[in-house]
């Protein structure tokens, strides 16, 4: 077993027991603990997040979004644990995440327009753009993946060189800036993915609403 796969179980493992013990003793009658309230923020930040960019009902995003932020964003934050090495340094987990957008979005445009509707915009603006389009969206999965293996190879790269350079300063400095990078390295992954998901589903709605008041005026 690789080391990379190993600590993605260790992530997964202690995302799932993480929400485990903050919602273990959920009552209506009870006064939420600290933690419940730490995570039911969390859930309205990227709910809102949601609404803000895509301006429709979160919830329909809201389970695969935000497991990919908070997969990433705990993969990242730990980096500062001795003997910890994250897995999304490792191009085959980027890979694997970019892989699950790839299925995610035609399988929510399907589930919301209809298959012959989700596969109409391949043919759009013109039949002579289907290669294209298909070149589109396997080029837009590569893209996710390389660029965040590669914005935290570079990083890791980047501090380690300084902290060779300058042995007793960097090493703090690099972690606090290696976590901030993290962070905002999950944020981006998740909105980009985001975005490919609702931009399948808004083109046909759009068409649809379109169509609909043609059909309706005189």
């Amino acid at each position: 077993m690789s080391a990379t796969l190993l600590f993605t179980w260790g992530v997964m493992a202690l995302l799932v027991l993480g929400s485990w013990l903050a919602t273990r003793r959920i009552r209506p009658t009870l006064r939420p603990g600290r933690w419940q309230n730490f995570l039911e923020a969390l859930v309205e930040v990227i709910r809102n997040q949601i609404r803000e960019v895509t301006h429709q009902d979160p919830d329909r995003y809201l389970w695969f979004v935000g497991t990919l932020f908070l997969f990433i964003a705990l993969s990242n934050l730990l980096a500062p644990v001795p003997g910890y090495l994250p897995p999304t340094a490792s191009l085959s987990t980027t890979t694997a995440l970019a892989l699950c957008v790839f299925v995610a979005v035609p399988w929510v445009g399907i589930r919301e327009v209809g298959l012959k509707a989700y596969l109409r915009q391949y043919l759009e603006p013109h039949p002579l753009m289907l290669p294209f389009n298909v070149i589109g969206e396997f080029s837009r999965t590569l893209a996710l993946a390389v660029r965040l293996y590669g914005n935290l190879m570079s990083g890791a790269v980047i501090g380690a060189v300084l902290i060779t350079l300058v042995p007793f300063f960097f090493p703090v400095v690099m972690q606090l800036l290696g976590l901030l990078t993290g962070f905002i390295q999950a944020y981006i992954f998740a909105i980009l993915a985001l975005v490919y998901i609702a931009s399948g589903c808004r083109v046909q709605q759009e068409r649809r609403a379109r169509l609909r008041t043609q059909e309706e005026s005189p």
